[in-house]
Order: C-alpha cells, then sequence, then structure tokens
C-alpha cells in the first residue's frame, strides 16, 4: 500500500464519519440552543435541557438510519473492493 492511496483511504474514511455524524450533531445543537433560549427567558431548570436534546438525537437516528447503514455499507464495500490494491 503506497502512502497516496493510504491518505486516500484515511480521507474517506474521515469524511464518511462527520458525513455521518453531522446530522446529530447538529439536532443536538440546534435543540441545546433552543432550549437555551427557553431557559434565558423563562426558568432555569438543569434537568430540561437533557430530555429535549435525546429525543432530537433518537428523532433523528430512526429517521436517517437507513441512509446511515446504507452510507457505511458503500463505504466498506468500496474498501472491501480495493484490498487488491492494498497488497501491491
Amino acid at each position: 500500500m503506497n502512502p497516496e492511496f493510504a491518505i486516500e483511504l484515511l480521507r474517506n474514511m474521515i469524511f464518511t464519519a462527520l458525513l455521518l455524524a453531522a446530522p446529530v450533531l447538529l439536532a443536538a445543537m440546534l435543540v441545546g440552543l433552543a432550549v437555551s433560549l427557553f431557559q434565558a427567558v423563562t426558568i432555569h431548570e438543569h434537568t430540561l435541557t437533557f430530555v429535549p436534546k435525546a429525543l432530537a438525537v433518537v428523532g433523528v437516528l430512526l429517521l436517517l438510519l437507513p441512509w446511515m447503514v446504507r452510507t457505511l455499507v458503500d463505504f466498506a464495500t468500496a474498501v472491501i473492493e480495493r484490498i487488491p490494491e492494498m497488497t501491491l
């Protein structure tokens, strides 16, 4: 395996990981921001922040799970197909 191939493989792996993590992290961030604004205007309950974020993350995961699995399978298939190139 030459260095260019390894760098390309790592780049694709990091891009895929970011692509899969971004929707979940974005949902948690937006819900956290909304809850923080709500708390700034009304009450300051610390336990209020966890439940909406958890529900948003679970909702996004349930909604996007088929796409995430398909993306992971495509990535794994691409890596497996390139195994012969790794031995050179």
